[in-house]
């Protein structure tokens, strides 16, 4: 039997790896198995224990630690991933698994991957956040793995820039845009009252620390709390950062935040179909987060994007880039709610995909595993 694993460790990435989840266990029968483990922060009740809103067969849990308050601490986080999950695949011996994008964890994977000579299929490599360390994070990845799924042509051309050959690279679009079609969404309504709030005005908003920059996380939540101040007629709908160094920093200013501020709401998670309901209703969405650059346009929703964390991803007319101070995120958002900004963002066009990524993904991937022809001694592909 052949034997295929997904691995997911944040909610977010979750969202991302259920439509092929999903599109692999189609496929599942006496001759292939697909299981999925799940670790890092989803079983950490301080970011919300979001196992709990996986709907999929759940076949190894590993629990890992999450605290990231320093990089001694995200060391330590490595090595420990590196040996549960070296363990896990020499019991395992699983024929491939499949890695999102670009975490800390995940570089520890792929790493535990290749000494075990278990073939890594990436998804989301060629990407540039010159912002993040997911930037170096993710190109490591690809230089691991095997076969890449990338989300628009532009990184499918830098993932074979990196030597991998392009008959291994395939640009197949984001898994964001087949949950945008396949998810029904829930009325406005019935969305805010999911999580206490009563018909209003808001904009969904997530910050991350942009890891590249060091810990200034105090300043920029300070500014980012003085903007949202100066739109009281506005509700902000906030998701917690993420578990990176700086990220349980920002969520402690941001609950001290919310108990003074009256349209401040913080969430350590919405999930996949309650956030894009209410993203499909917000005024504009706020923050640093690749929602904002990858999901809003699909909605034709505006996008002001803070800083330098996303820096050189592909990004559509309808994002407002500006500065992480007080003043640039003001002006940013009055354009974003001006009557012409919003008329520009009704004929965006999302470069993401057409919403059929995770069928084709999970078609490649047994299609590669099931023919047993995978040779881990790749040549350098030279332009």
């Amino acid at each position: 039997m052949k034997k295929i694993a997904v691995v997911t460790a944040t909610r977010a990435e979750y969202g991302l790896l259920s439509p092929v989840i999903r599109e692999l266990r189609k496929r599942e029968s006496n001759e292939l198995k697909v299981s999925l483990i799940a670790t890092g922060t989803h079983l950490s009740s301080e970011y919300g224990m979001t196992i709990d809103e996986i709907g999929e067969r759940i076949d190894h849990r590993i629990r890992i630690p999450v605290k990231s308050d320093t990089a001694l601490d995200i060391s330590a986080n490595q090595a420990e991933v590196l040996v549960r999950f070296t363990r896990l695949f020499m019991e395992e011996a699983f024929d491939a698994v499949l890695l999102l994008g670009d975490r800390y964890e995940s570089l520890a994977i792929a790493v535990a991957a290749g000494n075990t000579l278990t073939p890594v299929f990436h998804l989301c490599g060629g990407d540039t956040t010159e912002g993040a360390i997911d930037e170096w994070i993710r190109h490591a990845i690809s230089k691991i793995s095997y076969l890449h799924f990338t989300t628009n042509e532009e990184s499918r051309r830098r993932v074979i820039q990196l030597g991998e050959d392009p008959a291994r690279v395939f640009n197949f679009g984001s898994t964001s845009i087949d949950n945008i079609f396949a998810l029904s969404a829930d009325s406005k309504e019935k969305a805010l009252e999911s999580i206490g709030l009563d018909a209003c005005r808001y904009a969904l908003c997530t910050y991350h620390p942009a890891t590249m920059e060091g810990c200034q996380v105090d300043g920029q939540i300070a500014q980012l709390l003085e903007a949202v101040r100066a739109f009281p007629d506005i509700s902000f709908i906030v998701t917690k950062s993420n578990a990176d160094q700086g990220g349980a920093r920002i969520n402690e200013l941001l609950d001290e935040a919310a108990r003074n501020t009256a349209n401040l709401h913080v969430y350590a998670s919405l999930g996949t179909k309650r956030y894009l309901s209410l993203l499909r209703y917000s005024e504009f969405v706020l923050g640093n987060s690749s929602s904002g650059i990858i999901e809003a346009p699909s909605f034709s929703v505006p996008t002001v994007n803070i800083g330098d964390r996303q820096k050189g991803r592909l990004q559509c007319e309808s994002v407002i880039n500006c500065e992480p101070d007080r003043d640039s995120i003001i002006r940013a958002i009055r354009l974003a709610l001006s009557d012409a900004f919003r008329e520009k963002c009704r004929d965006v066009v999302n470069p993401y995909g057409d919403g059929h990524a995770a069928e084709r993904i999970a078609r490649q991937s047994v299609e590669t595993v099931m023919n047993g022809r995978i040779d881990l001694k790749k040549k350098f592909y030279d332009l």
